[in-house]
């Protein structure tokens, strides 16, 4: 269950494994974020799946909570997978979701391959 790192665009890129443990505090954003600097990584890549159901609802604190110990530590990450369901149900997860896709720490995205294209576009 080992995280995966490797090179893509010029970046040091860590993708977390998507069967490790469920995220669901800032502990376990901590944990990631230390994994990242052991690997020397720019920039991690989490499953959906690997969040707690709660992330996705705003006003938990949870998303916020996490994402803001990736900006503290000047670490981007993306969260790759399907969170149709949740925007479905979330006008504030869509707006969310739409205005970290158009800033540089925190992206949302349907899967690995759409990594390229935006780190293309940086």
């Amino acid at each position: 269950m080992a995280d995966n790192v490797s090179q893509l665009r010029g970046w040091t890129v860590m993708v977390c494994h998507p069967d490790g443990p469920t995220i669901s505090r800032e502990a376990d954003a901590l944990d990631i974020i230390g994994g990242a600097g052991w690997q020397r990584a720019d920039l991690v890549v989490i499953p959906a799946q690997r969040f707690d159901p709660d992330f996705f609802t705003l006003s938990t604190g949870i998303a916020g909570d996490i994402i803001q110990k990736f900006v503290n530590y000047r670490l981007p990450v993306a969260i790759v997978g399907d969170i149709g369901d949740h925007l479905t149900a979330s006008s504030a997860l869509r707006a969310f979701v739409h205005a970290s896709n158009n800033g540089r720490h925190a992206w949302f995205l349907d899967e690995l391959a759409d990594l390229e294209a935006k780190l293309t576009q940086r």
